[in-house]
């Protein structure tokens, strides 16, 4: 099954920055091959459900192997059975609309 899941990988008592944790699991989520978009406050992910969710427990080995005690994450995912839908997907159907809108 198909899914598209939006990430965020908090490691909790490693100091203020963050970044070289979530480039390890950006890594992680490359080298599973799954389609990712890194964004300001996490990372959407496309693949499938098993991929997804295996390549996400990685990541949290990974993170606590550089030292973090603690992780807090959130996820959110959908999927569906009606048809096929990409990240690419449900982007243009927004921006379709807008454009829509600046027509009238």
């Amino acid at each position: 099954m198909k899914v598209i899941a939006d990430l965020c990988i908090v490691p909790i008592g490693v100091g203020l920055s963050v970044s070289r944790y979530i480039a390890a699991c950006e890594k992680v989520l490359k080298e599973a091959g799954l389609k990712i978009n890194l964004h300001a406050y996490g990372t959407n992910i496309e693949g499938e459900w098993d991929d997804v969710f295996a390549a996400v427990k990685k990541c949290h080995e990974i993170v606590h192997r550089m030292g973090a005690p603690r992780i807090s994450t959130s996820m959110r995912f959908g999927t569906r059975t009606d048809r096929s839908q990409t990240m690419a997907d449900k982007i243009q159907s927004v921006q379709s609309k807008l454009a829509a809108d600046e027509k009238v």
